[in-house]
């Protein structure tokens, strides 16, 4: 009678193992490789800008 939990021990493997599974893919939102990676792109390029505009600004405060 020691394998009480057995059962309980198990369901948590797999569900481990199907969150593990599923780490880092994306979500399927109907969109075509290539607009994703338009997309992507557009996104880097306002990150791009707003980190510019960050360091500019620190440098007009430095001065």
């Amino acid at each position: 009678m020691a394998r009480g939990n057995q059962r309980d021990k198990a369901r948590e493997k797999a569900a481990k193992a199907k969150a593990d599974a599923t780490k880092g893919q994306r979500k399927d939102d109907g969109k075509s490789f290539r607009q994703r990676q338009e997309d992507d792109a557009e996104k880097m390029r306002q990150k791009q800008a707003a980190a510019l505009a960050k360091k500019e600004a620190e440098v007009g405060k430095a001065k």
